[in-house]
């Protein structure tokens, strides 16, 4: 190995001579570059320092005695020293990071390279396919990939590199920083009704100073845990107890502290002891006072319910205070259900329909709170006293009436009036199959959908407001229009020249319960169109101007007062063809096809 010493050791038994080389020139090189650096040994041995490639060759030893001479030729092979040129450095790093620590060598090309890596003494098996760890690079790059470094892989790492001639290493420290770890030991020392005294170990730094800490809190109300105010309001990494405030009484809590530094902010500790805040008055007053309705002498009062977080103590409940607007007394009432929003008082001395100041307050086991604002909530009234009249019921198709009445004017003694309630039925209805349908605000008319055909019906209506009902208009009754047509039209025919298109068809006869054929409608539309025209006649027979570049489909069916009959199936009428001529289909015989032309549509395009 270049650079290094070698020692040839002769053992033989005997007197031991010089040991020279094979070949005169051998001679000249000992003479000239061995001086200083070779050396004969008291055992006839021969050492050679600082090896160089000129020193490479055969080497022969001669043993002479007076039995005779004895001699031995060997061969010196000098390599290149291996060298690591490229050693791993000192690093800082965060954690989840990548990093490459490099070990790369320099080296005899005839030598065999082995690159080992250590870390904190044990080695890395990287042939296992070990987690974070790989080795990348060539024959003489050893370098050791880190993905997604964690605090663990903190400490020092040593890179071996081996050959069947030598060792060599180099190492580096690694140094991982990341966020903190969690605060221990969180204690609460002192529980009030809206306070906490809290305090808290420090955990690992994990190499870069805590620089801040945060207390979050959970009760059996919130969502999760969340952040608390604190005095002091900034917990800096020299901080390790605080005030939470801002609690609310009578609610068990837990606490936890986050620490944070500059690379984040780390896991939270474990919860602290789950306790309960001090009882005290309830402080926050109900929400959205209201009510009104019921029945005479009642004034209904209803409110939002205060939360359990916020009802401070047990024993929970609502004061009320109420009094006629410009009164100057008070009445006052307890609700002592904690689940209660709503509140009925009945006096029979109550004008229905009067306004009253009404009040809610709250209250618990350590006296009485807040009181809401005064709002103006109405008493009871008196069901509607008339009855609409002009009442008047007309048929319009074999399932739809309409309901026609006047409105009432309303009055403090003939009562308010919300709405209307149409009533109807059929001469043999029972009251149980009676309808009910309700209009609201001043509407006088009502359409009636789903009858029966050829059917007589009754009906009636009456007002009503919250407290009820009133009496009903006296009946009036109508017969619904008998079903329209059930056949469809037939032997529908048609021809189609150039954008004219003729159309007949057989007129419909009808049943003896259904309504008579009064006309047709025609309903057309492109194949590839959803928008669909309708054309409608008395007549049997039906021209259609329109442009044929598409496919056209049509139905026909009948009109009466019962309503549309049964369409057609749907006919296909082809676009016309480039060439002149005569495009003609007949559901019966095309010979007997006339077109009576009575009505003409013709349709523009815009494109």
């Amino acid at each position: 190995m270049i650079e290094n010493s070698v020692v040839w050791e002769l053992k033989v038994f005997g007197k031991n001579r010089f040991i020279k080389p094979q070949s005169k020139q051998f001679l000249l090189i000992l003479i000239t570059n061995f001086i200083f650096r070779v050396f004969l040994m008291e055992d006839g041995s021969l050492k050679i320092y600082n090896v160089t490639r000129s020193d490479a060759g055969l080497y022969t030893c001669v043993a002479t005695n007076q039995f005779g001479v004895a001699k031995n030729t060997g061969s010196l092979i000098v390599k290149e020293r291996t060298v690591i040129t490229v050693p791993p450095s000192k690093m800082d790093v965060t954690v989840g990071e990548s990093i490459v620590l490099p070990c790369q060598v320099s080296h005899d090309p005839s030598i065999e390279v082995v690159f080992v890596w250590s870390f904190n003494g044990d080695v890395i098996d990287l042939k296992k396919g070990v987690a974070h760890f790989e080795r990348i690079g060539g024959e003489s790059v050893g370098d050791l990939m880190i993905r997604n470094i964690q605090l663990n892989h903190s400490g020092k790492y040593l890179c071996t590199v081996k050959t069947t001639l030598e060792s060599l290493s180099a190492v580096a420290d690694i140094i991982v920083r990341g966020p903190p770890g969690p605060p221990e030991d969180v204690r609460v020392e002192h529980i009030s009704s809206t306070t906490s005294q809290l305090s808290w170990r420090p955990g690992s730094d994990n190499n870069s100073p805590i620089q801040i800490f945060s207390i979050q809190a959970r009760t059996p109300f919130s969502v999760g845990w969340q952040a608390v105010s604190t005095v002091p309001e900034i917990l800096n990494g020299l901080t390790y107890n605080a005030t939470v405030v801002g609690l609310n009484p009578w609610v068990e809590y837990e606490f936890r502290v986050v620490a944070g530094n500059s690379i984040g902010i780390g896991e939270p500790s474990k919860p602290s002891e789950l306790l309960r805040t001090k009882a005290s008055v309830p402080v926050v007053a109900p929400t959205n006072i209201n009510g009104g309705g019921g029945s005479r002498s009642e004034l209904v009062i209803t409110w939002e319910s205060i939360p359990e977080e916020l009802q401070n103590g047990e024993e929970f409940g609502y004061i009320i205070m109420l009094r006629p607007v410009g009164s100057t007394t008070w009445t006052k009432a307890r609700v002592p259900s904690v689940e209660s929003s709503r509140f009925v008082y009945r006096n029979e001395s109550i004008i229905p329909l009067s306004p009253f100041e009404v009040k809610v307050g709250v209250y618990n086991n350590e006296g009485e709170g807040a009181l809401s604002t005064a709002s103006i909530v109405y008493s009871g009234e008196d069901e509607p006293q008339l009855a609409p009249r002009g009442t008047s019921v007309q048929s319009f198709s074999a399932s739809e009436m309409e309901v026609s009445w006047n409105a009432i004017a309303w009055n403090r003694n003939t009562g308010r009036v919300l709405g209307y309630e149409i009533l109807y039925w059929t001469d043999d209805s029972k009251e149980s199959m009676i309808g009910k349908v309700r209009v609201s605000g001043n509407v006088t008319t009502k359409n009636i959908t789903g009858l029966k055909a050829n059917t007589v019906y009754f009906a009636s209506v009456r007002a009503y407001n919250t407290a009820g009902t009133g009496p009903s208009s006296p009946p009036v009754n109508v017969t619904t229009k008998k079903s329209p047509p059930s056949q469809p039209p037939a032997n529908i025919a048609w021809k189609l020249t150039n954008s004219k298109l003729c159309l007949n068809w057989e007129h419909v006869k009808t049943m003896e319960n259904e309504s008579e054929v009064l006309g047709y409608k025609i309903l057309y539309r492109q194949n590839r169109q959803s928008q669909t025209h309708i054309l409608e006649t008395n007549n049997t027979s039906a021209e259609l101007l329109v442009p044929f570049e598409e496919d056209y489909l049509i139905e026909i069916r009948t009109v009466s007062d019962g309503g549309d009959g049964s369409s057609s199936e749907e006919i296909r009428i082809p676009k016309m063809s480039k060439q002149k001529g005569i495009n003609q289909f007949s559901l019966t015989n095309p010979s007997n096809l006339q077109c009576a032309c009575i009505l003409q549509m013709v349709l523009f395009f815009l494109i």
